[in-house]
């Protein structure tokens, strides 16, 4: 069974009651700005997406119910979303923090998308994978007694490592994206191709866990949060073995044992 498949597991672990509540969950007020129409990009955007702020406010409660149990849980305080659609060399990016973030999208990356193929369904496919991602910056939660994300890699990994398992959880990556080796400190895919295999593996609400960890453990640990996650008994290192040589990236001789 893939990777991909993961998305079924976190989808079991959350009740009908918590699906049902997440529609109505107030994901602040989206204010949507398209600053280069003119472009082809522009163009090519609002042919997918008739309502830019029903659009996004569907999927940022998707990327709450991947990352939290309820409604309930200590959730960043997002009021406004400024979403800006606009020519730039790039591809997307967040900025601020809660109760306002930013986040714009490069018109251009639409344009490579759709390419000579003329995608339409790689471009949807593309641009849902990416706002996953950004909006996951601002509805997750971040290690304390570490630094920032500009001063501490753990950090770092962390931030960008939950993005990228967010946006594989919901089905906007496939198993060719999955980079082979490297380290779970990587961030990105990397890391989030590895947070995705535990929850699917280990536990379908692993993510959810793992992103409340940094409140339970301070100073912030990749290993300490999986402590908070599956138990004292596993630690990072050995299941980061286990994952590459199911994976197939290391020989089965040199696993370790997860525990």
């Amino acid at each position: 069974m893939g990777l991909l498949q993961a998305n079924d597991a976190v989808s079991q672990s959350s009740t009908t009651k918590d699906n049902v509540s997440w529609s109505n969950y107030p994901v602040g007020n989206i204010i949507f700005k398209s600053l280069s129409p003119e472009t082809e990009g522009a163009r090519i955007y609002h042919e997918l997406v008739s309502n830019p702020e029903d659009y996004i406010a569907s999927q940022a409660r998707k990327v709450l119910e991947t990352l939290y149990f309820s409604p309930s849980d200590s959730i960043p305080g997002i009021k406004t979303i400024h979403y800006t659609l606009k020519e730039y060399d790039g591809i997307s990016a967040k900025g601020g923090n809660p109760p306002t973030i930013y986040i714009d999208y490069s018109t251009k990356w639409v344009e490579k998308t759709f390419g000579k193929e003329l995608n339409k369904e790689k471009v949807d496919y593309e641009t849902r994978g990416v706002l996953y991602h950004e909006l996951t910056h601002g509805f997750q939660l971040e290690p304390q007694g570490i630094g920032s994300y500009g001063t501490n890699k753990t950090f770092f990994a962390m931030i960008e490592g939950v993005a990228d398992a967010v946006r594989l959880l919901n089905g906007c990556f496939t198993e060719k994206d999955r980079p082979k080796g490297g380290s779970y400190m990587d961030g990105y895919r990397t890391t989030g191709f590895f947070l995705a295999w535990l929850t699917k593996t280990k536990d379908p609400d692993f993510l959810k866990k793992f992103n409340q960890s940094t409140l339970k453990v301070i100073p912030w640990s990749f290993d300490g949060a999986i402590k908070y996650a599956l138990g004292n008994q596993f630690q990072v290192d050995g299941l980061w073995n286990q994952y590459l040589t199911e994976m197939g990236d290391i020989a089965v001789a040199n696993n370790q044992n997860p525990r």
